[in-house]
């Protein structure tokens, strides 16, 4: 008993600090499709300067910020989108391979199902 004192007094320090972070997290307001899908069309993020792989970094951060504030019909494929982006800013080139390429083509296909 005298060794589990002393972890659950540093627990309970660390959740009344907020270093252990919340267990339900708030949840953040969607937009509706079409406020996501002006969004998405006024969206003009590009990359700042750096080498290919920070650049691809970037693009697929970006991505995962708009895919946690959209409509959840066009944030899974631009969860996606940013998955891949990452994959692509990991790699030795940061230079998208061919099939990157078709599977961005394909979530950015189904994002225009949403987004006529």
């Amino acid at each position: 008993m005298k060794k589990l004192l002393p972890a659950v007094a540093l627990l309970t320090g660390m959740l009344l600090t907020g270093c252990a972070g919340s267990a339900t997290p708030s949840p953040t307001p969607k937009m509706s499709v079409e406020e996501s899908c002006t969004f998405l069309n006024t969206d003009t993020f590009v990359p700042t300067t750096g080498s290919p792989q920070e650049q691809a970094g970037q693009i697929g951060k970006h991505y995962q910020e708009v895919a946690d504030k959209v409509a959840p019909e066009v944030a899974a494929p631009i969860q996606k989108m940013a998955d891949i982006m990452k994959q692509v800013g990991d790699s030795a080139t940061g230079v998208q391979t061919a099939e990157q390429t078709a599977q961005l083509t394909e979530q950015i296909n189904k994002i225009g199902q949403y987004c006529k």
